[in-house]
């Protein structure tokens, strides 16, 4: 069963960092692409950065370009986003996914509160 776990969120001050952690289990964490979403009260889901399995390569919304970076660490099935320099923008509930299309991709966990003040 797939199983993800975000942490990491909480309240910090606009120019503050966070960093969230996503445990995953439950499907071969190594061989999958992996994301980070967001969601904003009253707004849609939001895809935030992509990391391939590897991890060599990247990609983020132009929104957190430049502030954010997605990290993985395929031994302790964990993926990572730093989040740097925060506005209150960024203010949203995040979660992590295995990135595709399909029911097998369709797993959500908890989400981790991220709230940024100004």
């Amino acid at each position: 069963q797939v199983q993800l776990v975000e942490s990491g969120g909480g309240l910090v001050q606009q120019g503050g960092s966070l960093r969230l952690s996503c445990v995953a289990s439950g499907f071969t964490f190594s061989t999958q692409v992996m994301s980070w979403y967001r969601q904003a009260p009253g707004k849609e889901r939001e895809l935030v950065a992509v990391i391939t399995a590897s991890g060599r390569t990247t990609n983020y919304a132009d929104s957190v370009k430049d502030r954010f970076t997605i990290s993985r660490d395929n031994l302790k099935n964990t993926v990572y986003l730093q989040m740097n320099s925060l506005v209150p923008e960024d203010t949203a509930m995040y979660y992590c996914k295995r990135f595709g299309i399909g029911p097998e991709y369709d797993y959500w966990g908890q989400g981790t509160q991220v709230i940024v003040s100004s």
